[in-house]
C-alpha cells in the first residue's frame, strides 16, 4: 500500500471523466492534487469539489511552451498521472488529417512533452511515481481507429521502455490499460461497447493499481483477455475476426 498523505500529484487531463474521478479518489486518500487541462472553468469546478488540498494549472498538452510553463509553475511533485486524450472514430478510407494528427499529438506526443519536464527531476532525486494511461485498444490494430489505437500503442511502448530503464531505481513506472469508459469520447461511438465502465469505477481500478507495485494493469479483467489474447493469433486469423 502506497502512502498518499501529503504527497503532491500532478494529474494531466483531469477536467472531466476518468481524470476528474481519479482526482476525487486521490484527494480523499490524502494526496495534494494538481489538475491540468485546457479548460479553466472545468478545472475550477473539479478543484472546488475535492475534499483535500488541491489546485489547478491550465495547460495545453499539445503546446511545448504551455507544458514547460505549467511544469515550472507547479514545481516539485511526487508523482504524475497522464490521462489526457482525444478521440474521433474513422478508418483509413475516410482519413481526417487534422483529427489523426491531433490524436497522436495529444495522446502520445503530449505525454512525451510532460515527461520531458518531469522525468529528469525524478531521476536526479531517485524518487517519483509515473502513471501512464493507455487503452486495451493499444494491444493490436483495429478497424476505424486511425490515430487513436496507434497513439495508445505508442504510449504502451513508451511505458514499457521507461519501465525497462527505471525498474531498478527509485522511480516507479506504471501503465493502466482501461477498456470502454462512459465519457464524452465514447459517446462518439455508434456501436455496442461491452463492459463499459462509469468513470468512478475505472478510477477505483486505476487507484488500486497505483497502490500496487505491479507495472501493468488491463481492465476490466475479463474483457482484457480478448485483447491480450489477440496478440497470439496469426495475422490471417486475427484480421478475419476483427476487420
Amino acid at each position: 500500500m502506497r502512502e498518499w498523505q501529503g504527497k503532491r500529484y500532478w494529474l494531466v487531463g483531469a477536467s472531466d471523466g476518468l481524470g476528474a474521478a481519479l482526482a476525487q479518489v486521490m484527494s480523499r486518500s490524502g494526496a495534494e492534487v494538481i489538475v491540468s487541462a485546457r479548460s479553466e472553468d472545468k478545472l475550477a469546478q473539479v478543484v472546488a469539489g475535492l475534499p483535500g488540498k488541491a489546485s489547478y494549472q491550465v495547460m495545453d498538452i499539445a503546446d511545448d511552451e504551455s507544458v514547460k510553463s505549467a511544469a515550472a509553475a507547479i514545481g516539485d511533485i511526487d508523482g504524475v498521472v497522464l490521462l489526457a486524450g482525444v478521440y474521433w472514430p474513422f478508418g483509413a478510407s475516410e482519413w481526417n488529417a487534422d483529427q489523426a494528427t491531433a490524436m497522436v499529438d495529444i495522446n502520445f506526443t503530449g505525454y512525451v512533452r510532460v515527461l520531458g519536464q518531469v522525468v529528469p527531476n525524478f531521476v536526479a532525486k531517485d524518487d517519483g511515481h509515473i502513471v501512464i494511461t493507455s487503452s486495451l485498444t493499444g494491444f493490436r490494430g483495429l478497424p476505424r481507429s486511425i490515430g487513436y489505437t496507434a497513439s495508445k500503442a505508442a504510449t504502451m511502448s513508451l511505458a514499457e521502455c521507461m519501465y525497462a530503464d527505471l525498474r531498478k531505481t527509485g522511480v516507479n513506472v506504471q501503465i493502466a490499460n482501461p477498456g470502454f469508459i462512459k465519457t464524452q469520447l465514447t459517446a462518439k461511438n455508434d456501436f455496442k461497447m461491452p463492459f463499459i465502465m462509469e468513470p468512478e469505477t475505472a478510477a477505483c481500478e486505476m487507484f488500486e493499481h497505483m497502490n500496487d507495485m505491479a507495472f501493468k494493469k488491463s481492465f476490466p479483467h475479463l474483457f482484457s483477455l480478448l485483447f491480450r489474447g489477440s496478440q497470439f493469433l496469426p495475422d490471417w486469423m486475427y484480421y478475419r475476426i476483427f476487420s
